[in-house]
Parts: structure tokens; C-alpha cells; sequence
């Protein structure tokens, strides 16, 4: 049965080191702050707010929410956008998604300054991420990356297959293996006998988006399997990964809820004091 890494006592721990940071910047009288932009009232948006704002207090970064009518102009939103960009007291900037449909996604991004982009997803800062220089980027793929690396789990050298190409973590995700320097496959919705990969795989992440994607029988025996999807279904919230099955095959593996998931806001927040540093303030 493989060792589950537990992502609620990694959280725990690097709650601990940001709160360290945060202290630290106060004495130095920087108090970092995040500023949240909602338009409209998608009800998981709204719950994700206030969810980073109770994470926030609890490290001691300072937090505000921008909450805009569902019918804001695009222009207005780009325009409070600049405004926090220019606020020497903000130091992070996030947007809630989705965003109504009169407001372009790009657009918006294209808005926020890369030097306070804590969600990773400008444009600048993925170029960043592609040509190997720092810069601020994606929470998810960075907990898995944090999740293995913080257990003793060499990834260098190592033969990396990803299952899922999705914008959010799939992406980003393969840069940033590359940087460890694993070897890395990409499989998706086109990728023919995706357990033919995945079984040579000496490290596999699932990022698919469906749930018990990836079975026992598509994992190597001793291989890592680190789960970053999420998934609502009649039983509960689950990952991509049949956990029960894959546990009995894999060396390591994440579980879901507890794993990757359980980290992803806590590194968002080691995001804002990335950018306080970024800015010159750290």
C-alpha cells in the first residue's frame, strides 16, 4: 500500500513559514495586501472569496474584495484594475472567474500587472514560466510540485506523465516539471491507450477533470500518483484517480479531498509575498 502524502499537514506547515514572512515584512512596516476583483454572483466565485479572505487573516496578510455588479462594463472593471496596479499598498491581484459574458477573460488578464499577478496567469508571467525565469505562477501545479519535493521525492531524472492539457493546471504544469528536469508525456483526450503510458510512468499526474480516471491497473507498482483533479459527484467530492485501487499499486499518492487541493490557497498566498519581494519590498 503506497504512503499518502498529506496535503492538510504540508498546508500547515507552510502556514506557518508565510506567517514567519508576514512578521517579518512588518518590521520592516510592509503589511502585504491582497485585493480580490469579483464581477457578478457566481455562488462558487463568492465562496472562493471569502475563503481567501479567512486564509488571509489567518497569516496576517491584509485583505480587500472588489465586488461589481453582474452588468459591469469591461471597461470599468479594466479600469479599477489600473487603480490596483497602482496602489503601492496592494500587493497582490486576483480575479474571480467565470466573469460575465460581456467582459473578456484575456482582456482582464491582459489588465493585471505581472508584478502583482498571484494567480500566475498573465501572459507576461507565463512566458516567464515558459523561458525558465522567475516570475509568479500557477498555485495548483506548484502544490504538486511542492508536494513531492516535500515528501523527499526526487523528480529529476524521472519519467513524468501527465493526464490532462487544461489552462489551469495541465499547462503550466509541464514547464515547471521540465525545470525539475523530468522527462515528460502529455496525455489527453486524442492520446490513444492512455494506460500505456501512464503505466510506464515513474510519476503520473492526473489533471483531467474525471473522476477515477486513472485506475490501479494504469499505475506501475511503487510509481508516484499525485491527484489534482476535483470532482462533485453523488458520493462526495472526489479526484481523477480511483484512490482505492491506485493506493494498493502506488509508492506515494495524494488523496482527494486532503491532497494537492488542500495546499493550492496556502501557496497562493506565498504568491503575495513572491510579489512583495518582486517589487522591490522584501
Amino acid at each position: 500500500m503506497g504512503i499518502i502524502l498529506d496535503g492538510k499537514a504540508l498546508a500547515a506547515k507552510i502556514r506557518e513559514e508565510i506567517k514567519a514572512g508576514v512578521e517579518k515584512l512588518a518590521s520592516r512596516g510592509v503589511t502585504p495586501k491582497l485585493a480580490a476583483v469579483l464581477v457578478g454572483d457566481d455562488p462558487g466565485s463568492v465562496v472562493y472569496a471569502r475563503a481567501k479572505e479567512k486564509v488571509c487573516a489567518g497569516v496576517g496578510i491584509a485583505y480587500e474584495l472588489h465586488h461589481l455588479p453582474g452588468d459591469t462594463r469591461e471597461g470599468d472593471a479594466v479600469e479599477l484594475l489600473a487603480k490596483l496596479n497602482a496602489d503601492p499598498a496592494v500587493h497582490g491581484i486576483l480575479v474571480e472567474f467565470p466573469l460575465p459574458k460581456q467582459i473578456n477573460k484575456w482582456r482582464i488578464l491582459d489588465a493585471v500587472s505581472p508584478l502583482k499577478d498571484v494567480d500566475g496567469m498573465t501572459a507576461v508571467n507565463r512566458g516567464r514560466l515558459l523561458a525558465g525565469e522567475e516570475g509568479l505562477f500557477p498555485a495548483t501545479p506548484q502544490a504538486c510540485i511542492e508536494i513531492m519535493e516535500r515528501n523527499g521525492i526526487e523528480i529529476a531524472g524521472k519519467h513524468a506523465v501527465l493526464v490532462g492539457r487544461g489552462e489551469t493546471v495541465g499547462r503550466p504544469l509541464i514547464p515547471m516539471l521540465l525545470r525539475k528536469n523530468a522527462t515528460i508525456t502529455v496525455c489527453h483526450t486524442k492520446t490513444v491507450d492512455v494506460a500505456r503510458h501512464t503505466r510506464e510512468a515513474d510519476i503520473v499526474v492526473a489533471a483531467a477533470g474525471k473522476a477515477g480516471l486513472i485506475t490501479g491497473e494504469m499505475v506501475r507498482p511503487g510509481a508516484v500518483v499525485v491527484d489534482a483533479g476535483i470532482n462533485q459527484t453523488e458520493k462526495g467530492i472526489c479526484g481523477d484517480v480511483d484512490f482505492e485501487s491506485a493506493k494498493e499499486v502506488a509508492g506515494f499518492i495524494t488523496p482527494v479531498p486532503g491532497g494537492v487541493g488542500s495546499m493550492t490557497t496556502v501557496l497562493l498566498m506565498k504568491n503575495v509575498l513572491k510579489a512583495v519581494s518582486l517589487q522591490g519590498l522584501g
